[in-house]
């Protein structure tokens, strides 16, 4: 299944979580946030604990994250794993261990992948269509410059604020594309406004 990114920001507690999460693009706020919900979905679910997986390179041993996914869990009946794949490629043993855990998921885990780098490229490895078959792909392009003026007004909404069309057009084109520094200027303003 594919989900838009700000979907999986809002995700809610009460929906059943899938097996598998890749959340994966370039643009790294949109990628931080829907990460942050599906974690936030998984704590309302009384999922209390959390292993990070960093793959950044080629020593990274996956046979490790293997043995993470049938060890039993020590605090909490339900185990959230985090695999951060920031280039996107696991690799040849990597994608083997991706897919033999799509094959057979643990019933007590929870695997979100992380990507900073991604493509359409990306999308034809047999890990990817594995995970697509079972979990949730959601990928966080970058938002192109007509579609940021709705971004900007939908994140106003989120705060409890309202803008007029010009004021929006000057925050787009003062952030010149960075959603970083549209939130940070948005998370101001609604720090300035107090509700008004």
């Amino acid at each position: 299944m594919a989900l838009r990114p700000e979907q999986l920001a809002e995700l809610a507690g009460d929906k059943a979580l899938a097996p598998v999460y890749l959340i994966a693009g370039p643009e790294r706020l949109r990628v931080l946030e829907a990460a942050d919900g599906v974690r936030q979905a998984a704590r309302q679910q009384g999922v209390a604990e959390r292993e990070v997986y960093q793959a950044d390179g080629r020593d990274f041993d996956w046979s490790q994250l293997s043995a993470g996914f049938n060890a039993p869990s020590l605090f909490s009946p339900r185990r959230l794993v985090e695999l951060r794949l920031p280039s996107g490629k696991p690799g040849k043993e990597g994608s083997e261990v991706l897919r033999a855990f799509c094959e057979q998921p643990a019933d007590d885990v929870v695997l979100m992948i992380t990507a900073e780098e991604w493509s359409r490229a990306h999308q034809q490895g047999k890990w990817f269509e594995a995970v697509a078959r079972i979990g949730v792909v959601s990928v966080a392009w970058a938002i192109k410059p007509h579609e940021l003026p709705e971004w900007i007004e939908r994140r106003l909404r989120g705060h409890g604020l309202r803008a007029e069309r010009d004021a929006v057009m000057l925050l787009a084109e003062r952030v010149e594309g960075n959603l970083l520094a549209a939130a940070q200027e948005i998370d101001k303003l609604a720090l300035l406004a107090e509700g008004k």
